[in-house]
């Protein structure tokens, strides 16, 4: 009977320059499945039950799995909570990752008191913003808001591995190079516009308007069909 390779956190590290983004989206919503099928008390699954629940792949499921070792049983399938573990340690996810937000305006607000995160181990640890009237105060959730320029002190004492950027757009690029000189490797941007970081950080940019004017587009070409 072939069980799955307890050594799959091990195949994670060696693969992870040939998987590509595409592949580590899909783990994360094959991670959200399995979370949904864990509270419903579902004990094993097989990639094609997965699949067909969950309007998904099994082919790709199983090929996206592959890359990090043999998970499942052959004739059960997979063991839910392992697979949920696995993929976890995987993602990075399976103890606390610390995360600060720049800009303690009403998106970045909104940002660090949005529960999901927590619920997913990322701990929203500090907020950051240059008006004075904010320094000093806390979100609704009670996340600190510090003044920008003690980010780098703070970033180290609060063990920071992530920078969420929500500040204007004309701030945008000097914010990101203050949180690269901090040595945070991992930014997401939620500023309009192209930003430049060196190689060895990475930068995932999510740009709001951009999507709306595509669901516009969209909207836009099935009135003019009419």
């Amino acid at each position: 009977m072939k069980r799955e390779n307890k050594g799959g956190t091990a195949a994670a590290r060696n693969a992870t320059d040939a998987v590509s983004e595409l592949t580590t989206n899909r783990l994360s919503v094959y991670l959200r499945c399995l979370n949904v099928l864990d509270a419903a008390g579902v004990r094993t699954v097989s990639s094609g039950a997965l699949a067909e629940q969950f309007h998904l792949n099994a082919a790709q499921i199983r090929k996206d799995l592959a890359y990090f070792g043999e998970f499942g049983v052959r004739g059960v399938g997979y063991y839910v909570k392992e697979l949920r573990r696995h993929l976890r340690q995987i993602l990075g996810i399976d103890k606390d990752v610390r995360v600060a937000i720049m800009g303690a305006g009403n998106l970045g607000l909104a940002l660090a008191d949005y529960p999901g995160f927590r619920d997913e181990g990322f701990e929203i640890a500090a907020l950051f913003d240059m008006t004075k009237d904010k320094i000093g105060h806390r979100s609704r959730t009670g996340v600190p808001i510090y003044d920008v320029r003690d980010f780098k002190v703070v970033v180290r004492r609060e063990r920071i591995t992530i920078a969420v950027v929500a500040v204007p757009a004309d701030a945008a690029q000097a914010v990101v190079n203050a949180v690269v000189a901090a040595g945070v490797k991992a930014i997401l941007n939620f500023s309009p516009g192209a930003l430049q970081v060196p190689p060895d950080v990475k930068l995932k940019s999510v740009d709001l308007t951009v999507s709306l004017e595509s669901l516009s587009f969209f909207l836009a070409q099935g009135d003019s069909g009419e």
